[in-house]
């Protein structure tokens, strides 16, 4: 896989709700929940699409926020495969916020 050029990776992050790049390697993503047990519950799932995916975030847990953080080690920056990522772990919390209710 190729490391998208800075305005393809830029224009792509600007789609990605809750999304900003940190540096030209790294995009990172929070998402905040009503406690601990949801926080961890959201991490399994994600946990399940990033081995589908066969690609892993670095994972950040802090009571009842989770940060994500994507690159591509291989393509030496962001690639299509962590803004699918990205858009597939904010699927995966709209779900989830969704059965919190």
């Amino acid at each position: 896989m190729e490391k998208l050029a800075t305005e393809a990776a830029d224009a792509a992050i600007a789609s990605l709700a809750g999304w900003t790049r940190q540096d030209e390697k790294w995009i990172a993503g929070s998402y905040r929940f009503v406690s601990f047990p949801a926080a961890i519950a959201f991490v399994s799932q994600i946990a399940e699409v990033a081995e589908a995916m066969n690609h892993h975030p670095f994972i950040g847990i802090d009571y009842k926020k989770v940060t994500l953080r994507l690159t591509t080690w291989h393509a030496g920056g962001l690639t299509e495969l962590d803004i699918r990522s990205a858009e597939r772990y904010n699927e995966v919390y709209q779900a989830s916020i969704a059965g919190q209710r």
